[in-house]
């Protein structure tokens, strides 16, 4: 891991399709001033004001982030947003992965061509696939939840396919989306934060320590 100064903006659930949501994402931009974000999901506005490395959320514009995933846009409507889905980059000296995607038994072994309309939000085997086969991970983006994450939900939190991955890769830090809750456990030798909305707060990331600071969001 690269020993680097400054930090990054980490940001949770947006709903920014809804304009109070999208004023309070860009109210996070403006009082963090970082130069590059990582987001969990459920994004829902690509038109940013900084490269943002993201995974879908089960709430998106699936045609925008299938454009993503083939490398299609041009748009005015899309800029700076960066879709990690089964992949990896090199953000500010860390090895940043992301899946995209939430977990149905019913479609998980479907090939990505057969998912059509909302059926689209689902991650399939062949991208948990190529997520496994990466290396040198840092840091994991993920929408799902690996299983002992103590959220506050009426169901069991947890997905196998997640904690295969975290199995595989052990990265140092696993950011999850999804459940609008401020979360810290550990899964094997992996720190799993679960991520609070846009709405409420935002994060700053240090590259060098993996030390990850809280902030209240301001009103926009």
């Amino acid at each position: 891991m690269a020993d680097t100064s400054g930090t990054m903006l980490v940001l949770g659930d947006a709903h920014a399709t809804d304009s109070a949501r999208r004023r309070a994402l860009f109210a996070a931009y403006r009082a963090a001033d970082e130069s590059v974000a990582l987001q969990c999901g459920d994004l829902g506005y690509y038109d940013l004001p900084v490269c943002t490395y993201f995974v879908a959320g089960n709430n998106e514009d699936f045609d925008v982030v299938d454009a993503l995933r083939h490398g299609r846009v041009r748009s005015t409507d899309v800029e700076n947003a960066r879709l990690l889905a089964g992949d990896a980059v090199d953000v500010e000296g860390l090895r940043v992965a992301g899946l995209s995607g939430n977990y149905a038994p019913t479609q998980y072994d479907k090939p990505r061509s057969a998912l059509v309309d909302e059926r689209r939000r689902h991650f399939v085997r062949e991208d948990v696939e190529r997520a496994t086969a990466l290396d040198d991970v840092d840091v994991l983006l993920t929408h799902e939840a690996p299983h002992g994450t103590p959220v506050s939900e009426e169901y069991d939190v947890g997905c196998t396919h997640i904690d295969d991955l975290l199995t595989a890769l052990s990265p140092d830090l696993c950011l999850v989306g999804h459940h609008h809750e401020h979360t810290e456990s550990t899964f094997g030798d992996t720190r799993v934060v679960t991520v609070a909305p846009v709405w409420e707060s935002y994060y700053a990331l240090d590259p060098a320590t993996l030390a990850l600071t809280r902030h209240e969001t301001p009103d926009a």
